[in-house]
């Protein structure tokens, strides 16, 4: 089986010049466990219109774009090819060795609710697949979601709205340079025990989830979890997490990413197989709700440790950093973090610990400056009594909020060359039950 050379080679070029640039910076970015394989993919080429589709916005395509994949499936793989022209499609199931190919102009649009299969009972995810090996969605096309009449839905008890990339327990992944907008719900959601997955120049939109005029609801851009992950020169703008991972996720890597509307970069509901060796480095965050995101609770925890977040720039953030482990809290006095105080924080009641206890350990902060919202913190680290924070470095971070950084139940906390200014001076903490160091003292 010939290997599709072009794509393949290309893009292994770039990741070497790459990790040579973060070297020539002095940069430690090229993380420990490597980069990402790529699909190996054949060459030969399957122009969906040779299958029967119309790509003219009026008929519906689903049959003749799947019948093209499928056929590309009994060649032993290949590209399925969109030339430009818009797709009415409904859902449709990749195979083993298929580059699905958006090219310049091509529109891949999901068919508007009151057509999509199983409507808000069982609608199937957009474009899915399980237990599949090299696969890969590229071109400079787009693939809309029309997602505007779903979203109301997210608030509609039994209620359910379709994914428009769903993958699970996959092998070699790559999602390159198509624009995603509009999805029903989540825009890309990997994983299972997938591995070796690679987004790379992705562009994601969707309003805001407080838009006054058209607010979307759980639009998620980029939901991966598993192993050996790499998100790069992304830029997203959404209606929830900007990126998000959950549970026995490890060997990630996000850099030189964009994010503007959204939660930003959250590790969240991770369950008891922890979450460990994350780096996100050279991003920029502007007017997300937060900027790094870390939250659990006692029923869906486990350990996340090994995490650095480095030469990041955030405007206008709700909050720039945000840990914490009372994500569920049934008392509204511990929801409401922004105005969390050192003893509201430690009255939080204790519990056993057990294995699904949050432990948060070993994150590093660095080369960081951030500019809160108006009348926002500055950040928060809020362990849980029985298990507090523990080692956390902040070196070389510069935040700007009206209200102080709490740093509530945790041991080691270390601020070095950092400068948290609100208008109760440099570096005047909101602290309780918490060891936390201040180098040079006084600043």
């Amino acid at each position: 089986m010939k290997c599709y050379r072009s794509f393949c080679v290309i893009i292994t070029a770039v990741c070497l010049l790459t990790a040579a640039s973060y070297a020539m910076q002095g940069v430690k970015a090229v993380p420990s466990f490597g980069l990402p394989a790529l699909p190996a993919i054949p060459e030969g080429a399957f122009n969906v219109k040779n299958f029967g589709a119309s790509g003219d916005s009026l008929g519906t395509d689903t049959k003749a774009i799947q019948a093209a994949i499928d056929a590309a499936d009994d060649a032993g793989g290949g590209i399925v090819e969109l030339p430009a022209g818009v797709y009415m499609c409904g859902p449709i199931r990749l195979k083993n060795h298929i580059n699905v190919q958006l090219d310049a102009g091509a529109i891949l649009r999901m068919l508007p609710l009151e057509q999509y299969p199983g409507g808000t009972d069982d609608p199937p995810d957009f474009i899915s697949g399980t237990k599949l090996k090299d696969i890969a969605i590229s071109g400079t096309g787009t693939i809309d979601g029309q997602g505007a009449p779903w979203w109301p839905y997210a608030k509609t008890k039994g209620a359910k709205r379709p994914r428009m990339i769903a993958l699970s327990n996959c092998e070699r992944i790559l999602i390159e340079h198509v624009t995603l907008k509009n999805s029903p719900m989540f825009h890309i959601a990997i994983g299972g025990k997938s591995s070796n997955v690679t987004v790379r120049g992705v562009t994601i939109r969707a309003p805001a989830s407080d838009d006054p005029v058209l607010p979307s609801h759980n639009t998620d851009a980029c939901d991966v979890s598993g192993t050996r992950i790499l998100i790069q020169d992304c830029d997203v703008s959404v209606g929830d997490d900007n990126f998000t991972c959950g549970g026995g996720t490890s060997d990630v890597l996000i850099i030189n990413c964009t994010y503007g509307f959204g939660h930003g970069v959250s590790i969240g509901s991770y369950a008891k197989t922890g979450v460990s060796n994350i780096s996100v480095v050279n991003c920029t965050f502007t007017n997300t709700e937060c900027g790094i995101r870390i939250k659990s609770d006692r029923d869906r925890g486990g350990v996340v440790q090994h995490l650095s977040y480095r030469d990041l720039r955030m405007t206008n953030v709700g909050c720039p950093i945000l840990i914490y482990g009372a994500y569920t809290a049934v008392d509204k006095q511990y929801r409401n973090l922004n105005n969390l105080t050192p003893e509201v924080a430690a009255s939080y009641p204790p519990a056993i610990v057990t294995e699904r206890t949050p432990i948060y350990r070993d994150i590093t902060f660095s080369n960081i400056t951030a500019t809160a919202r108006s009348g926002r913190r500055a950040g928060l680290i809020w362990g849980l009594p029985e298990a507090p924070a523990d080692n956390i470095v902040m070196e070389n971070v510069t935040i700007t909020a009206d209200k102080p950084f709490g740093i509530y139940n945790a041991h080691d906390v270390r601020l070095e060359e950092c400068t948290i200014l609100t208008p109760e001076g440099v570096n005047k903490l909101s602290v309780a039950n918490a060891q936390v160091t201040i180098h040079p003292e006084g600043k």
